[in-house]
């Protein structure tokens, strides 16, 4: 047994040619989990929040007492801010994606926030206790909106500034009239003042402290909040009301890049008068086939304007996307990432836009002439998989950096899934490694259909990925996954500690049938990237050169490049070797595990049905 403990070390370590390499992260495709999913031991998992179950600490709200009470769930957007001081390692902010009446924590949506620290023995994460300003004491917090901004909904995406940690939620699925939120009150809202309980707001809006709305109308903008003080700072109404999602704070701190997720989605740009006040400045709308300057002004002193945002960009023939979600910018340029996460079929979503100016994309013509062989106003023009994009403000430039898939008119079944696929990014962000970026992809699947998981299985199950960015060609194929939600569930969020130490992940909505607490959205940490991944882009290299498919297999093992193999079975025996292969045919082989090792020693499990 000597030889095959030594036989499945070599799962995990990669010590030929890559002496700073101490494990593999992928795990291997699963769709059935009813729990989180990840690489074992060196990296470490805890479970930090749990939506709808653990204790928050609310406000007076509605005329009711400030008390503790369970949290909201639909753990969204996740957003970390240092604590600069050194005393602690920071907050972490929560979206809560709903629409509910709640009187204790507000209607509508809503965020939790909490401190952090990290364990000086093991790194692991500790949720502190604190007392804020307004006298809440305990661990996780509600965040005010109520009182200070009014309600929000749908707190979905959102933004981290890099700059210097500020905080702000996106409030995405479009409201239309009062009847669409889930507020008691829906009497007309005044720019500037709370709702019932009639407290100013500490800043208000400068220029429309006063205005009358709707009551949906101060619904679908990117909502600033302290998340040191779990209170509510400013809605944006400068920056126009749409179904945010995400957004970039350049290192400028002054431009801002908005993205919306939407059919049709408009690209959206804040360049601010002073850095670090976001309330002056001017707003621009993207449009790719304009001849010389691409960014149209918006005028944003006009508060009809902007709370008919698509309307003026539909009017000076902005470009439309299909559903924006989170943008980042890549640590190690200036370069922006999009995810264009995709809708099935969007021609009724933007055709009528189209015909009245808009105009679309380059990349979507391009796919449906070319591609498909049709228009994006065809009814049988298709996007199931989306993509990621980049964005150059040097060039205004936008090209698809990674697209989506493989393409498939019927899902195969499991024997004959790809190791990798691609279906509907939704979270991106970066962790940064010893001054190498990774590109973190959050899946979201809009449906099962396509290949979105194999034949015969309903639950959408999401996969979390690492892309080096060192990579310049990138393909699915070369997707490092590092992670699943629980059977039923997607994963919503995740963003890195600036020391590159953890990852924190959301998941949301999973299937109720999963053990506790995996029936809960959650927020959980992986800790453990900057001692086990210290040259991440070799591991990550050495894994895209040794990728194989599919897994569990009944016939024919596929391997992206070709090498000399050798098959071991649980004993550490050595059954067969192939060399110069990229095939191996092993339909010969008793039903069971086996192990497959390359020429340079690295060993992956193989499972025959």
């Amino acid at each position: 047994m000597k030889r095959l403990a030594l036989l499945l070390l070599g799962v995990i370590c990669v010590t030929t040619g890559y002496g700073q390499i101490q494990f593999d992260p992928s795990i291997q495709p699963s769709f059935s989990s009813d729990t989180v999913v990840m690489h074992p031991s060196p990296l470490q998992t805890q479970i930090i929040f749990i939506g709808g179950y653990d204790m928050v600490e609310a406000t007076a709200t509605y005329g009711q007492a400030a008390q503790t009470v369970v949290s909201k769930s639909w753990n969204d957007f996740i957003g970390f801010t240092s604590d600069n001081s050194g005393q602690h390692l920071g907050w972490i902010s929560i979206n809560h994606e709903r629409v509910v009446a709640d009187d204790h924590l507000g209607d509508g949506g809503g965020m939790t926030t909490f401190l952090v620290d990290r364990d000086p023995n093991t790194d692991s994460i500790i949720v502190t206790n604190q007392t804020l300003a307004d006298g809440r004491s305990g661990k996780f917090f509600n965040v005010d909106f109520v009182n200070h901004t009014g309600e929000t909904g749908m707190n979905c995406g959102g933004i981290t500034s890099t700059v210097d940690g500020r905080i702000w939620t996106a409030e995405e699925w479009f409201r239309y009239d009062n009847e669409d939120i889930a507020d008691r009150d829906t009497s007309d809202f005044v720019i500037g003042t709370g709702t019932l309980n009639g407290q100013a707001a500490p800043a208000g809006f400068p220029g429309f402290n006063g205005d009358t709305i709707k009551k949906y109308q101060n619904y679908n903008y990117m909502t600033e909040i302290d998340p040191r003080q779990a209170v509510a700072i400013r809605k944006q109404y400068n920056w126009g009301r749409q179904a945010f999602e995400g957004g970039v704070v350049m290192p400028d701190n002054q431009t801002v890049y908005l993205s919306v997720d939407a059919t049709p989605a408009f690209f959206t740009k804040f360049v601010a008068t002073t850095a670090g006040d976001f309330t002056q400045g001017k707003t621009y709308v993207y449009k790719q086939d304009a001849p010389n300057n691409k960014w149209i002004e918006i005028d944003n002193n006009d508060l009809d304007k902007m709370l008919d945002f698509k309307t003026e960009a539909v009017a000076v023939g902005a470009t439309m996307f299909n559903r924006l979600e989170w943008s980042a910018k890549d640590p190690n340029s200036n370069k922006i990432y999009i995810t264009e996460t995709g809708r099935d079929y969007p021609a009724s979503r933007w055709k009528d836009e189209h015909a009245a100016g808009a105009t679309h994309s380059a990349h979507t013509m391009n796919r449906a002439t070319f591609v498909q062989g049709t228009h994006p106003d065809s009814s049988d023009y298709w996007d199931f998989y989306g993509r990621v994009l980049q964005f150059d403000p040097a060039t205004d430039a936008m090209t698809v950096f990674l697209e989506g898939g493989p393409h498939y008119a019927n899902s195969p079944d499991s024997s004959n899934y790809p190791y990798n696929h691609l279906s509907n990014p939704d979270g991106l962000n970066f962790l940064n490694v010893n001054g190498q970026s990774y590109m973190i992809i959050c899946e979201d699947l809009n449906g099962t259909s396509h290949g979105r998981v194999p034949a015969g299985f309903s639950n959408r199950t999401c996969e979390l990925y690492l892309f080096d960015m060192s990579d310049n060609t990138p393909t699915v194929s070369d997707l490092v996954r590092i992670s699943f939600a629980p059977k039923g569930a997607e994963i919503t969020g995740a963003v890195a500690t600036p020391d590159g130490k953890t990852i924190f992940v959301n998941s949301q909505h999973p299937s109720s049938s999963n053990p506790f607490p995996y029936n809960h959205s959650l927020t959980y940490a992986i800790t453990g990237w900057d001692q086990t991944v210290t040259t991440v882009k070799n591991a990550l290299k050495k894994q895209g050169e040794y990728d194989f498919f599919p897994n569990p297999v009944s016939r024919t093992v596929y391997f992206k490049k070709t090498g000399d193999f050798a098959i071991y079975d649980v004993y550490g025996q050595r059954l067969e070797v192939h060399r110069n292969v990229n095939q191996i045919d092993v339909a010969h082989l008793v039903a069971g595990t086996y192990f497959i090792q390359n020429e340079a020693g690295v060993t992956k499990k193989l499972i025959v049905k």
